[in-house]
């Protein structure tokens, strides 16, 4: 049986891509390998997912779907930042530096988002978004997930991301949410 969807996803990152097997099993995925991506300079989740499907696009297979996306973390008590700039801020130090900042801070809201774009063969563009909304832990807890999973409590749950685990995750992430956002305009 032929799969419903042939996307390449529009990243370097393996991880993306074991990701987006779990969030579309029924869709055929690749990587964009071996590609220089152009720098992320929207101001929003939106453009940068934009920025990487068109790249897609442009340097792709013409016959796939290119997939692009963008997340990251706003967080109250930083004025909603880190937002867009999420993983230059956090430098791969995700947790540490969030527990940095927020030292002190009895205002621990935030939420993760996510923008995915899917550009069709036809260039039709399609978008996704996602919105975990939930507090930041005063303390790292749970070993599955990356970058924020571990001090990110989502509302109404009382553990963290990385405690509730990955196939909570598939089911109930930013980026979970923003793909079957994505899947019900395709």
């Amino acid at each position: 049986m032929a799969a419903l969807i042939r996307a390449t996803v529009c990243s370097g990152n393996p991880h993306k891509l074991e990701e987006f097997h779990e969030l579309y099993p029924d869709w055929e995925l690749e990587l964009l390998a071996g590609v220089s991506f152009p720098p992320e300079d929207g101001v929003t989740y939106y453009e940068n997912a934009l920025i990487k499907a068109r790249y897609g696009r442009l340097v792709g297979p013409r016959d796939r779907w290119m997939l692009g996306d963008d997340s990251g973390i706003e967080v109250a008590a930083l004025g909603g930042g880190p937002g867009v700039q999420t993983a230059r801020w956090a430098e791969g130090r995700h947790v540490e530096k969030l527990l940095a900042a927020l030292d002190g801070e009895a205002d621990r809201r935030a939420q993760y988002v996510c923008e995915l774009v899917c550009i069709a063969p036809d260039r039709r563009e399609l978008r996704g978004t996602g919105v975990l909304r939930g507090t930041v832990a005063d303390a790292p807890a749970g070993g599955e997930g990356f970058g924020f999973d571990p001090v990110f409590v989502p509302d109404g749950e009382r553990l963290t991301v990385a405690e509730l685990g990955e196939a909570w995750k598939a089911e109930h992430s930013h980026r979970a949410l923003a793909a079957r956002a994505l899947r019900d305009v395709i």
